[in-house]
């Protein structure tokens, strides 16, 4: 073989093997991106109360972020919760408690939002204000006792906490809630939902049955209103404390569903 033929036949067979390599190392399609879950508490509290559910979710390999709310009206609350949104690399299960679910109703139209799941939460229409669903109904016991600030934040007191907003907790862990409660400008219960999500998503809902926070009545016509799945637990206002397992097994129902 002449140097010149070796030579060639040297060149091909190296152009083979980076060409072969090449091919080798080639990245594969990426998978979707897995279904995560972004959490908006309600009034009276922040993300902390989530704790018992979070990890409960993350055992079953989902990423949760709870968000923090100012709770200082529902336009400042739902860009919160959409700048978080933005930042999901996938489907996201959108969970509201309480004034949250005035939020995730605001904030749960974004691209990325495939379900909506509300806890004891307020579920308006487009045009409709929280503070106007309870028209019709008997006052609940821990709405009579809030108490506004000089500048119309509104806070339970302790003693509102333990018996009206988690009745079924120790009475150690609701002083603490006491503690770190946010509270609420009052005029964002005036403040008008734009946008009804639960209209274009597929919606699940937890009635708490023995809330002394919203009508257990209330929250079933509103789920009813919705066409969530519905689950009812005998719990207080904040069943993601006292039945944490109950909550995280709806919650996970939603995810599985928006896999498809």
């Amino acid at each position: 073989m002449t140097k010149l033929a070796a030579s060639l036949r040297t060149i091909a067979i190296a152009a083979a093997i980076v060409t072969g390599t090449a091919h080798a190392a080639s990245p594969a399609a990426p998978a979707p991106a897995a279904t995560s879950v972004v959490i908006v508490h309600g009034a009276f509290a922040d993300g902390s109360d989530w704790a018992k559910v979070i990890p409960m979710l993350q055992a079953k390999g989902v990423k949760v972020t709870a968000i923090q709310n100012p709770l200082t009206s529902l336009k400042d609350d739902a860009a919160v919760a959409r700048r978080v949104l933005d930042a999901q690399s996938g489907k996201v299960v959108l969970v509201g408690h309480s004034w949250g679910g005035t939020v995730i109703t605001e904030a749960g139209a974004h691209d990325k939002v495939a379900a909506l799941v509300y806890v004891a939460a307020f579920a308006p229409d487009a045009g409709q204000a929280s503070g106007e669903l309870g028209k019709g109904y008997t006052p609940s016991p821990g709405i009579g006792k809030l108490v506004a600030d000089s500048e119309g934040f509104l806070t339970l007191p302790p003693e509102a906490m333990r018996d009206d907003f988690a009745q079924d907790l120790p009475a150690a862990q609701t002083a603490v809630m006491s503690a770190t409660q946010g509270p609420i400008k009052g005029s964002a219960f005036g403040d008008k939902a734009s946008n009804a999500a639960w209209k274009v998503k597929p919606s699940w809902y937890i009635v708490s049955t023995k809330d002394r926070m919203i009508d257990p009545q209330l929250q079933r016509a509103m789920a009813k209103k919705i066409g969530a799945h519905t689950t009812e637990l005998p719990s207080s206002h904040v069943p993601q404390q006292s039945r944490p397992a109950d909550v995280a097994k709806v919650i996970l129902e939603a995810v599985a569903a928006s896999k498809g």
